[in-house]
């Protein structure tokens, strides 16, 4: 695919090629790594705003950045209030972010019924409002949102047009709607629309496991580069495969991982996460049904050592 610096207001990212915000995924250590293996830029997870406000501790530990490493460091908030949104955005904790990215697509039923997330597509002056609020933090701002809420409310054109004339820099198109979740075929003609709509950079996201993924997602839909949800989780190194970066020592890669997540987040939260992320890195090697039951049994970092130790990617 074509590679290409993707400029976001006053920032301009490594290539065009994206690591998309995951819940319970995109923690500093990941994004970290995703960079270094080709990713132009990444995305922390979701973060509520009204949680920031209210000084949550689960929702300061999202927050939580490596040492600067040339990366633009961008922050992914959500919430359906203006003025929340705005005091965020404008935080102390939000401080060392560069770049403020806004979920208008999470499909969640608990952040739906909320309002929030996929919900403010059913709501586009209400989503501008917010999109203007956050943007007078005087940071660029992007914007993730998805074709519409169903079949029957096909918005993404509108919507697109919408935050670009409230404030947006960048946006995020993730092709499916709401009830589709992350199943089903990806609506690029929505997406094409929404391109032609507007003069800010467009990022399509949605079913990119491989180059072919990305390459007919782009061009199918004219988008300015692509986003890497699903994918990336199961194999960070799809980044050297779609940005022609060259594959390091995957084990060392992994390693390194395993200590900065057990040095930044502590025994209890990166044994069950560590568990989880090796299991999907040896997703379809042989004997992985019992490398992962394995890994389950582990409580500590040395047991999940020795099982990396024994394994050959």
């Amino acid at each position: 695919m074509q590679l290409k610096q993707i400029k976001i207001g006053n920032l301009v990212t490594k290539n065009n090629v994206f690591l998309a915000p995951l819940a319970g995924y995109t923690n500093c250590v990941f994004r970290r790594m995703c960079f270094y293996l080709g990713a132009g830029l990444t995305f922390s997870e979701m973060v509520s705003a009204k949680g920031l406000c209210y000084d949550s501790k689960n929702t300061r530990e999202l927050l939580l950045l490596t040492p600067d490493y040339g990366a633009i460091n961008a922050v992914q908030i959500f919430g359906a209030d203006p003025y929340f949104m705005r005091k965020a955005a404008e935080s102390d904790e939000l401080a060392s972010f560069d770049l403020i990215d806004i979920n208008m697509g999470c499909p969640v039923p608990k952040i739906f019924k909320n309002g929030e997330g996929s919900a403010l597509m059913n709501n586009i002056p209400l989503a501008s409002e917010i999109v203007r609020e956050v943007a007078k933090s005087g940071k660029p701002v992007s914007v993730k949102f998805r074709t519409g809420v169903d079949g029957e409310h096909i918005v993404a054109r509108d919507f697109a047009r919408a935050v670009e004339d409230a404030g947006a820099s960048l946006i995020t198109i993730h092709g499916r709607t709401r009830d589709k979740m992350y199943s089903g075929p990806v609506n690029f003609d929505a997406i094409a629309a929404a391109k032609s709509a507007v003069s800010i950079p467009v990022i399509a996201n949605g079913g990119v496991f491989s180059l072919n993924d990305a390459e007919e997602l782009m061009d199918k839909t004219g988008a300015d580069g692509v986003a890497v949800a699903r994918a990336a989780m199961y194999n960070p190194f799809v980044f050297c495969q779609l940005t022609g970066t060259p594959v390091p020592d995957k084990k060392s890669v992994i390693r390194a991982q395993l200590d900065d997540t057990y040095k930044y987040f502590g025994q209890r939260f990166a044994t069950v996460y560590m568990r989880k992320m090796i299991a999907f890195y040896v997703k379809g090697m042989p004997d992985s049904s019992a490398v992962r039951q394995n890994l389950f049994r582990c409580s500590c970092k040395e047991q999940i050592e020795e099982i990396l130790n024994n394994l050959e990617f």
